[in-house]
């Protein structure tokens, strides 16, 4: 019995694809065979038979009835006249050979009255009598049949309501609770507690400041006690901001994983959909479904879909549903109504587009900046990203997390399988350092085409152009020291270098004016070494100009414009018609760009021409091996004096290691003197 009502409750859930099993699947079977099969007797001649019919005259007809073509006529008090045709006579009639079975056919006609057409047939068949042969059969019947009326007429609406009702309900079945109906829930995710494979913040490596703002909310769920008691409150909402791949989403996940409470995860494009209204109605229920389950966390991931300000869209006819759901989401927030017990986190790469009111205290009381890793974070990131990859004895952490500044923990990620990946294709059963080198030039770079035909012209070309780099960026204090230069196309470029910029807080002209030189390093090998110029420098005088144009018209940084700044946080420039300056400023802030770029364009010819020996040197050697290291920089044009930021604070961590190792190994000692005392 038990056996049986497992079984019955199986097939009554519906399948994962959304189609319904058991009873309901042959339900529907046969819903659609009977739909079918009264389309087709609908459109096919209803209670008539599969034979062929044609429409004739009276005259016609009785001019086939006394030569013997029909043998059977029925007659309908409509005046309605159906006669058979014979079998022998269907080809004389319709004008085509029969085939198969279907060798007889109907006329029709509409006869002048029933007793005229009586008296016409009862004279045929006398005649026909007369000479032997068998009478017309005729039947005079009533029009009204009121069946076929009701099949033909009433039925298909019927099953047209019935079968947008079945949708619907389908549909409901499919979408979840409510179906059609109910486009307005919330479809947010509740995540399960008791997850096996939950995300603790043991897994999330560096972002101390942001995960320690994270773990005070988490504190506060489950021991509030300890903070009600001197009257603080928990923050009611906190918003995390910070480039994408930083381990924002990361971050709620251990959250999610940490807390014992309900939490509600749902992307911010899930509320905005085509019906008016929609979004409104699945804010109103979000909050109501963690309202009942609180304490309970909500985290809305990109925010910005449905949080951008109010009043700046540019375009006419904006869409003002997105503005109802803010409007809603705010009210939610801190409205009239009190919502305790709900914590709402959010993540948002692109905070400078949100409402203001949004980002008031009382609604996200907490911004929390999550930014790019420094790095020690970066090594902790790698060690987290290795326990599942099997590495040899030369891979240096220390090492990797020098050679990839600026990567975010989604980058670091990316390199790790990457090195996985490259040591997998070349057949070896562990990674290397040279499989971590080839993975960050594979992510940096791009793919190597080395397929790429060059002429010698150009090849050479190319390597005096990234060897005016190398030496500028060597020679001066600055600039990005060089890692590797190599002629290989990769990607767009025919030439890449890589360097190892300086992570520092601040930046003042003369590392500008370093960098700006070093850019422009290429350009001027090519004139003074080549006397020409070619257009693989575009992207370098590109970035050169941005970054004059930002010293004169942003920093201040310029002898004429001192002091004075145009850049707009705000962004309210961005779509205006008008500048915030003068014509006459613009010319000056043209000018003074010009000058800088010029400036450093001398410079950068002044050193190439006193170190032409090394460069010279370098571009032969790109030539011929495609591929140098600061090691031959070094051997070529001597060692830097200036150690970068990154080797200094390696060598810090170093020395803090060294310093923790004595007080390690004298407890033992103590404790092992100590026993011998004791004995």
């Amino acid at each position: 019995m038990a056996d049986n009502k497992e079984r019955r409750r199986r097939q009554e859930q519906p399948q994962p694809n959304g189609q319904p099993s058991g009873p309901r699947r042959w339900l529907s079977i046969l819903f659609y065979t009977i739909a079918f099969a009264l389309l087709g007797y609908y459109m096919f001649g209803g209670r008539e038979s599969s034979g062929t019919s044609k429409e004739l005259s009276y005259t016609k007809l009785t001019a086939y009835i006394e030569t013997g073509a029909i043998d059977r006529i029925e007659v309908t008090d409509d005046l309605q006249a159906k006669a058979n045709v014979k079998p022998q006579f269907y080809a004389r009639v319709f004008g085509t050979q029969a085939e198969g079975e279907q060798a007889h056919g109907l006329l029709r006609t509409q006869v002048p009255s029933i007793e005229e057409f009586s008296k016409y047939i009862d004279g045929v068949n006398a005649a026909r009598k007369a000479e032997g042969q068998a009478a017309i059969d005729v039947k005079y019947d009533k029009s009204h049949d009121y069946w076929y009326l009701l099949l033909v007429n009433i039925l298909p609406f019927v099953l047209i309501v019935l079968f947008f009702v079945w949708m619907s309900r389908g549909i409901g079945s499919a979408g979840g609770p409510g179906g059609i109906f109910g486009v307005g829930r919330a479809k947010a995710q509740l995540f399960d507690k008791d997850k096996k494979d939950k995300v603790t913040f043991k897994d999330v490596a560096g972002l101390y400041g942001a995960k320690q703002e994270v773990q005070e909310i988490v504190a506060f769920l489950k021991n509030p006690e300890k903070y009600t008691e001197i009257g603080a409150k928990i923050p009611k909402g906190a918003l995390l901001v910070g480039p994408p791949g930083t381990g924002k989403t990361l971050l709620a996940k251990a959250v999610a994983g940490e807390a014992d409470v309900p939490f509600f995860s749902m992307s911010g494009s899930d509320f905005v959909e085509m019906f008016v209204g929609v979004g409104a109605s699945r804010v109103r229920d979000l909050f109501r479904q963690a309202k009942e389950k609180a304490p309970a966390i909500i985290f809305i991931d990109e925010i910005d879909a449905v949080g951008r300000a109010r009043g700046k869209n540019v375009m006419t006819g904006g869409n003002d549903e997105r503005e109802s759901t803010l409007n809603q989401l705010l009210t939610e927030m801190d409205g009239f109504g009190t919502n305790s017990g709900v914590i709402i986190l959010a993540a948002t790469n692109r905070a400078d587009v949100l409402d203001s009111a949004l980002l008031r205290a009382g609604r996200f009381d907490r911004q929390i900046h999550v930014e790019l890793p420094d790095l020690q974070e970066r090594k902790e990131i790698f060690q987290v990203h290795l326990r599942p990859i099997k590495t040899d004895e030369t891979v240096d952490l220390d090492f990797l997390s020098k050679q990839t500044p600026g990567f975010s923990g989604a980058d670091i990620a990316n390199v790790c399988n990457e090195a996985a990946l490259i040591a997998a294709r070349g057949g070896r059963k562990k990674v290397t350092k040279q499989d971590f080198m080839d993975a960050v030039d594979r992510i940096v770079g791009g793919l190597e085409r080395k397929n790429k035909i060059m002429t010698d012209e150009e090849k050479r070309s190319i390597a005096y152009h990234e060897a005016g780099h190398a030496t500028i960026s060597w020679l001066l204090r600055w600039a990005n020291p060089l890692v590797k230069v190599t002629i290989v196309p990769r990607g767009m470029a025919l030439g890449a270098a890589w360097y190892l910029p300086e992570e520092r807080q601040l930046t003042n002209e003369d590392h500008i004016l370093d960098e700006l030189c070093s850019l422009l390093g290429g350009r001027a090998a090519e004139q003074l070494f080549l006397n020409q110029t070619s257009t693989g420098a575009l992207n370098d005088l590109e970035r050169a100009t941005k970054q004059a144009y930002a010293m004169v018209a942003y920093y201040g940084m310029s002898n004429k414009l001192k002091d004075v700044s145009f850049y707009d946080s705000t962004g309210r420039y961005e779509y205006g018609f008008t500048k915030p300056y003068s014509e006459q400023t613009a010319d000056l802030i043209d000018k003074e760009t010009q000058r800088i770029i010029a400036d450093q364009m001398a410079r950068a010819k002044k050193i190439l021409t006193e170190h032409a020996e090394g460069h010279n040197q370098l571009a032969q050697l790109l030539v011929e091996r495609e591929v140098i290291t600061s090691e031959d920089v070094e051997r070529i044009l001597g060692p830097r004096p200036w150690k970068s930021r990154g080797d200094e604070l390696l060598e810090a961590n170093a020395a803090a290691a060294e310093e923790e190792k004595p007080k390690r190994k004298r407890a033992p000692r103590k404790k092992k003197e100590d026993s011998q005392t004791e004995a």
